[in-house]
């Protein structure tokens, strides 16, 4: 990140949070652990239970959130429709031109959305992104490039870490914690 000009206010990463209207991501790494099981009829990927849930959170709150992949999968494909995902897109391509393509559609920009992704394809998302974030076990690279490192692992809980983080700094996480107590 580049040092901002003398009397320029940077924004620290709560603040950035707070401006967050829109969730991306990445599935393989972000959501899963980067593994796929092969061998039967489809392939099989496992996928954190409280990451959906903090998924489902979001869009409770009016968070828009959506999946980009270069590598489709009806796997991907079965759970996004589970979570009914805003957003859906799986090919080969440029990650930056599918995410213009979503901005339009939802009327948002770049300064709009976190980004969450593990790996070189997901560089060019990451650098435009209002804000970045990488799981722990991204590559180098990714974690260099990303605002925010999580605590945890991809497929692991890094989403729902990214999850809460967005609701901590919009001042939600406490109203979403008393839903679940009342």
């Amino acid at each position: 990140m580049t040092t901002p000009p003398e009397g320029h206010h940077s924004p620290t990463l709560e603040e950035r949070f707070r401006h967050v209207r829109m969730l991306l991501c990445d599935v393989d790494g972000v959501l899963t652990d980067a593994s796929i099981w092969v061998g039967a009829e489809s392939e099989l990927k496992r996928f954190n239970i409280r990451d959906g849930l903090g998924i489902k959170i979001l869009q409770k709150e009016g968070i828009k959130v959506g999946w980009i992949s270069n590598r489709p999968s009806y796997a991907t494909t079965l759970r996004a429709t589970e979570l009914k995902i805003d957003y859906l897109f799986q090919a080969e391509g440029s990650k930056v031109e599918a995410i213009e393509n979503i901005l339009k559609k939802a009327a948002m920009s770049w300064s709009d959305i976190c980004y969450i992704g593990d790996d070189v394809v997901d560089l060019g998302a990451l650098q435009h992104a209002g804000i970045s974030v990488a799981p722990a076990d991204a590559t180098a690279e990714a974690c260099e490039m990303a605002d925010y490192v999580t605590k945890r692992n991809g497929g692991h809980g890094a989403v729902r870490e990214v999850a809460e983080l967005i609701l901590r700094a919009q001042g939600r996480w406490e109203k979403v914690v008393n839903r679940y107590q009342g």
